[in-house]
């Protein structure tokens, strides 16, 4: 994220451990977080280490003292967050392991005029009582000694390509952590220094392949392996690899049978023999082809689907079924992302329950003046159409009371309005960078426009197209 630690002059045994399947185990984590008292907090990790989707673990919310509990079942080592509002702060986490925790105090309800994404902070996470061998303290020790090396000796190792200062380094890790049996640790060192091994480019491609993939297993939930095999394999079978780079790749994708082509294609590079190796690598390039204007997206969407149905391999599966999620959400025909949040009454509004009728979804501030404005221009959009669909805005303002107030002040705004609350999920989901932001949902629930056009720039056209047809 072999021989773990190994060098050309050293190899160590010591660090050889035979892995043990897990059954899911009970994993608690308690603490205090000043300052969140009354705040839900989150844990969660990544469905899988390609795309990055976050998948919860466990959620609770901060009590009157500041203290929470979060219990999971996990049979694996994982990297995780724990989340308050927009702020995280990462937790590395073992099966049937039990972890007390402090976060620093935090101002979180601070009144600053900003969208969530400006103002998250990381969480400063301290474990109490935790030992010299816990996963954590390894990791923070190790990534201390690490950060120190490369700020030191960057230019030796990028410019002058000088291996012996790394393998003077790996020397010391050793001595440093001697007797780990921490097989993610291990794996966890023994790719992060992988990855300044390709920066110094201290040996050619076809090596480094064998030593790091080819004969080793594909740890899809250790984040150093997987940060380290999408670094070295970006853009590899259309630029990289030379048997590789000028397949007809736009053609295979538009074939009915993509996905065994496209594997069988990839096997004029010797480096990709291994079966599961090579379709990781497929998912991935896929991924990267998603966004260029030389693929149909719907060609790779095909593709991804006939993996997802017929790899052999589960993780890679899963892999596509999250690509598929990834790649297509918040596009047209996608599932909008739902939610349940309170009105200006204190009823509670799901989008669920809106299916039937399209959907006008609007997220604004009460401090944003383009949203305000854009407001005024709603009205008249509303009066005219709001018969035949539903206009909700979704209020990011911290206190309800402020979206309250202001719609007491418009007593003309009509429309259901809804207070985001503690669900800040919610702007991750829609990915509401600035506001406002409009979407255009259909009467399925699905994704007609992302971003809508605003009111004074070609909304009702949306709108007069999704009502006639």
């Amino acid at each position: 994220m072999n021989k773990p630690f190994s060098t050309g002059i050293l190899v160590l045994s010591i660090f050889i451990v035979i892995p043990m399947l897990t059954r899911a185990q009970v994993t608690k984590i308690k603490g205090t977080a000043p300052g969140a008292e009354g705040k839900k907090i989150e844990v969660f990790t990544s469905s899988d280490l390609i795309t990055g989707l976050e998948k919860t673990l466990a959620q609770s919310t901060v009590d009157s003292t500041a203290s929470f509990t979060l219990s999971l079942n996990t049979d694996k080592t994982l990297s995780a967050f724990l989340n308050i509002d927009f702020h995280r702060g990462e937790l590395f986490i073992e099966p049937g392991m039990s972890y007390t925790v402090s976060i620093a105090p935090l101002n979180y309800n601070e009144m600053l005029e900003l969208n969530p994404f400006e103002e998250s902070q990381s969480l400063e996470i301290t474990l109490q009582g935790n030992k010299p061998d816990e996963l954590n303290t390894l990791i923070q020790a190790f990534n201390a000694e690490y950060n120190k090396f490369v700020l030191d000796n960057f230019n030796y190792l990028y410019r002058d390509k000088d291996k012996a200062r790394l393998d003077t380094f790996r020397v010391r890790m050793v001595r440093k952590f001697p007797d780990i049996k921490k097989t993610y640790f291990i794996d966890y060192v023994k790719y992060k220094l992988a990855s300044i091994e390709q920066v110094a480019n201290v040996m050619g491609k076809s090596p480094m392949v064998k030593k790091y993939f080819s004969d080793s297993p594909i740890l899809y939930d250790n984040v150093e392996y997987m940060d380290f095999f999408r670094e070295f394999f970006s853009k590899y079978i259309t630029t990289i690899s030379r048997p590789l780079k000028f397949l007809n790749y736009s053609g295979m994708l538009n074939g009915p049978n993509s996905y065994p082509a496209l594997m069988k294609a990839l096997e004029a590079d010797t480096l990709l023999r291994k079966l599961q190796l090579r379709e990781l690598v497929l998912l991935n390039s896929l991924m990267e082809m998603y966004d260029d204007p030389l693929y149909k997206q719907e060609s790779i969407q095909n593709t991804l689907a006939m993996i997802a149905k017929d790899s052999k391999f589960t993780e890679n599966k899963m892999i596509a079924v999250d690509l598929l999620k990834y790649l297509t959400r918040l596009r047209h025909g996608s599932a909008a992302p739902g939610f349940t949040l309170q009105d200006r009454n204190r009823r509670l509004v799901s989008l669920s329950e809106l299916k039937g009728k399209p959907v006008l979804l609007g997220f604004w501030t009460t401090y944003c003046q383009s949203c305000l404005s854009e407001m005024e221009l709603l009205k008249p959009l509303y009066d005219k159409y709001h018969d035949r669909m539903a206009f909700v805005s979704i209020s990011a303002d911290k206190e309800f009371m402020k979206m309250l107030f202001f719609l007491n002040l418009k007593k003309d705004f009509t429309w259901t309005f809804v207070h985001l609350g503690d669900e800040v999920g919610l702007l991750r989901d829609y990915n509401v960078r600035s506001f406002p932001l409009f979407v255009l949902i259909d009467s399925q629930g699905r994704i007609v426009k992302y971003p809508a056009d605003l009111p004074d720039s070609g909304l009702e056209s949306s709108l007069e197209k999704l009502l006639n047809p």
